[in-house]
Formats: C-alpha cells, structure tokens, sequence
C-alpha cells in the first residue's frame, strides 16, 4: 500500500442536515453524525466527506458562509466538531470537509464592508463592476440558478458578481488579501484536526479580468432550462489565472503531515481544467460531472471519461462520483425500478473497480431513490426558481432512514423531518438492510472490503478490453497481478469471454453467462 491514505481512496459524502438529527429540531447535526460515525466505518471507506456547517443564513443551505471558523447553531458547537474528529479518528476514519472559497454569503462581515463603500481595506474583496451606460450590467455572464450574474448595489453604485444566487457574492481571489484569508480560514481547519478538504467550484473562484463577454452555445439537443445553458462558459470560469492560488493552497496543506484537497470541477468537457489544478505542486486529485448528472450509464461513458486519464507522466489522479447532494440519485437515473436493486449491485461494483478515488454519497450503501418532492414542501432555491422545468437537488437530499419507524426513521423524534422521506426508504433503512444478510448493505462492504484488500485496484493500471454490448470490461494491474472486471450495465443477460483465474467477486454470473446487471472480478 501507498503511503498516501488519500490515492486510491473510498470516500463517503455526509450532507449534515439530512445524515442524523440528534436534537430533535428534525434537521441533522454534527451530533447526529458523530453518533452514526460506527455505521460509516463498517463500510469499509477512508474517509468522510462533511458538506458545509459554517455559519450561513442558508440561502443555499450552507453554502452562504458567513463565518468560515464557526459552526451554524442549527448544527452545534466548534466542541461537537472536535469531539466528532476525534471519534472519527478514532474509528480510522479520516475527516475531509468543504471549503467555499468561490463566494460568501451577503452576511458575511466582509461583504458588509466591502459594499459600504468603495474606499476601505475590503472594498476590493469581492467583484464589483460599474454599470453600462445604459445602466445594465457589466457583462453578459449568467448565474448558474438562472438570470444574470450581477446584481445591483445602490450603497456603492455599482453591480457585484455572484455566480450563483444573489446572496452568495462572488470573492475577489486576484486579490491578495483576500487569498491570505483563506489561507488562514484553511489553517484554522487543519490546525482542528481535518485531513483535507473538498473545494467548492474551485474552477468559479476568477473570471477574467476584463469582464470580457461569453459566447453563445452552439445548438445542440440538450435541453436549455437555465439562461446560464445559453453561453459557453469561456470568461467566466476556468481561467488560468487562478492557478497560483491553488499552488498556494497545496503549499498550505504540505505544511502538514498526510493532507490532502479535492477539487470540484463544474462544467462540461473539464478534463484538461481537471488536469490543470492537479498538475505537479497543485492539487491532488480533482472529480468533475462525467457521471453525476448522465441520464445513462454506458460502456462508452466509462471508456470515454476513464480513457482521459491513463496514468500518463505528470498527470494528476483523478476522482469519481455517481451521486452527490447536488444530482439526482443514480437508481433513479439509471434502471428501471423493477431493475434497481440488482442494478445497485452492479454500479456498485463498478464504481469500484475504477482508477482513482472514489466517492460514495449517503443512502447510496442503500440504493435509495431519488424522491419526488411536492413543490409546497421544496426547500432547493433552484427548484423553486426554475419549477417545474429543473428537477432541483432536494430529492436527493431527503434525510437518511436508519429504522423502518415511521414518521422519523430514526433519523428525528421530531414530528417532522426538514424534507420528506420516500415513500420506499422505510423498506431500505439501515436497521432492515443490517438484519438481511443478502441486502444491497452487506453487498456494500463486501465490494470496498475487496477494493481495500486489492492494490490492483486502488492503485493499478486500467486497460480496456473487448466486451459484448453493453458490457464493460476491463484490466486492472499492479506488481504484478492482473484482475479482470466486467460488468452488464444492461437489464438483458449475454455471455461474455471471462479469463481463467479465481473468481473474487460476482453477482448473477454463471461461468460467462451475464444475467441483467450482472458483474464480475477475477484474478488473471
């Protein structure tokens, strides 16, 4: 095994309003999490992934920071974080937490200063622009919720830049001070104890510094929901210019023993921006969109978002999600129902087989589904904003079901949670899938058990081979020793040609007959 923890590792996101709600407010909690740590654990992963708990009015449910070093009351007290690091630590489990470093929240004290006025040592600190003659907006950039990225201040007499909703403006990073603050908001951190962090639209934090701008999208037949589908996104993100922060981010991090940063990179067609920030002396690993928001899962999707990434010299490491907070849940998107719990299995499987990091989203471990939120109880701004055109991101946020009790699931003894449950999930909770030998949970820890025990497959090369349609199938190799992996992403069985060697893992295989979503991995 390597020395660095983080290559090759499994990592489980936990969204805290939505993971365990100790309390009883029916939102989840730092408490909540710390309590349920024993079940993470047991999975077999390396890590956590905490998403945001800072201080935010939660226009965005958290990620509108207002105080980078505190923690919202909603979740607690800097006391229950140390206390849930230490247990974590404790449990061999290392703690990655997400830094929003693109934009604030408009409460952010801050901001406060910088638009009281346009003289003051934070006035520079965000983006602010003057108006067109006309008095509309400096430049044609639109939000990703929708509408223009400007909105105007009449306190300063200018537009200020927000990427995202209107209460979350975006920082000012050329500017040195404000990097600084980061920089120490990313020390506090580490100095807490955390092991790295997971870095919010990363590629968001600098457009380019004329305001030049985008261009229209070419036609194409993806559907346009959002005036931010219009443009290609070729000044207002991903600009090169942002690379020295993200060296002096891994300057940080370096300065302590075994860190390690993840970052986030939206967009489409990203790789070469992926392998930018993870270049020598940046970051070590990055994860895009090739899969969170793909409405199938095919042997060309996984051949064409592995294939830009062959282990090439001086290429970075690269990371892999199925599900986040942020897209639909995969069963959803991906299998009919009837096929979805075989299905699980099968992605399962899959996800990790791959060369990289992978990450594992909470309820994914129980093949949850995505819900059907009515619109009175949406709580996703987007969703709102855009009803009923976007789905919205609240269906995958829906809270954790540990027991099949209803009305709380033993995630609240609240009379109300602060989203629905599925209607399904009582049947797909912790407690049931824990007293069911065969469940989708066990299946889980089988898989990464297998994952951590292989180095083929945390760290080993991936060679694509032939396979049937529909099937993907691939060589993964390290020192040596030589694992074949195939997987059905379809509902229909085929025969497929598997190697001679000793079978490690498979599900609804016989001999090379596949059934639907059947999978396999064997030593060559």
């Amino acid at each position: 095994m390597t020395t660095e923890w983080w290559r090759g590792a499994a990592i489980y996101q936990i969204y805290p309003r939505s993971f365990a709600d100790a309390n009883g407010d029916g939102v989840g909690d730092l408490r909540g999490i710390t309590a349920h740590l024993e079940h993470v654990a047991s999975l077999g992963v390396d890590a956590v992934w905490i998403s945001p708990f800072y201080t935010s009015p939660m226009a965005d449910f958290g990620y509108d920071v207002a105080d980078y070093c505190d923690i919202d009351p909603v979740f607690g007290t800097l006391a229950d974080f140390d206390a849930l690091i230490a247990r974590a630590h404790a449990l061999g489990l290392r703690v990655v937490t997400d830094q929003v470093w693109s934009h604030t929240s408009d409460k952010h004290p801050w901001f406060t200063q910088s638009r009281a006025a346009r003289h003051g040592d934070k006035a520079d600190w965000y983006v602010w622009a003057d108006a067109k003659p006309d008095g509309t907006p400096p430049n044609n950039w639109q939000s990703v919720f929708g509408g223009a990225a400007w909105t105007w201040d009449a306190r300063r007499q200018q537009y200020y830049l927000h990427t995202f909703l209107k209460e979350q403006p975006q920082l000012n990073i050329r500017h040195p001070a404000v990097q600084d603050a980061l920089l120490a908001v990313g020390r506090f951190w580490l100095d807490r104890g955390v092991d790295g962090f997971r870095l919010d639209a990363i590629n968001h934090g600098m457009g380019a510094a004329d305001l030049a701008d985008n261009p229209p999208a070419p036609p194409d037949d993806r559907p346009r929901t959002r005036s931010f589908d219009f443009q290609l996104k070729v000044h207002s993100q991903d600009q090169p210019d942002m690379l020295p922060f993200v060296e002096r981010i891994r300057a940080l991090t370096d300065t302590y023993d075994a860190r390690f940063s993840v970052a986030e990179i939206g967009g489409g067609d990203n790789d070469a921006v992926r392998k930018a920030y993870t270049a020598a002396g940046r970051l070590e690993t990055a994860y895009g969109f090739d899969f969170l928001y793909a409405d199938r899962l095919t042997p060309e999707l996984v051949h064409n978002a592995l294939s830009q990434w062959p282990g090439a010299a001086g290429e970075g490491w690269p990371s892999w999600a199925f599900e986040n907070h942020d897209a639909p849940r995969a069963v959803s998107r991906w299998a009919l129902p009837e096929d979805r719990e075989r299905f699980a299995r099968a992605k399962i499987v899959l996800l990790a087989a791959l060369r990289g990091n992978i990450f594992l989203y909470q309820g994914e471990e129980l093949g949850l589904t995505q819900v059907s939120v009515p619109f009175e109880k949406l709580r996703d701004p987007e969703a709102i904003a855009n009803w009923p055109l976007t789905l919205g991101r609240d269906g995958a946020r829906t809270p954790m079901p540990w027991t099949a009790a209803a009305p709380g699931h033993g995630f609240t003894n609240a009379g109300e949670a602060w989203l629905p449950f599925g209607s399904d999930h009582g049947a797909m909770a912790v407690a049931v899938q824990e007293a069911d030998p065969g469940s989708l949970l066990h299946w889980t820890r089988h898989v990464l058990a297998l994952r951590r025990a292989e180095p083929a497959l945390r760290l080993g090369t991936l060679r694509f081979v032939d396979a049937p349609p529909g099937v993907v199938a691939f060589e993964r190799a390290h020192a040596g020793d030589r694992l074949f992996c195939a997987v059905n992403l379809t509902a229909a069985a085929c025969d497929v040609v598997v190697p001679a060697g000793a079978v490690l893992l498979a599900h609804g295989v016989s001999g090379g007959r596949f059934d639907g979503y059947g999978a396999v991995i064997v030593r060559r």
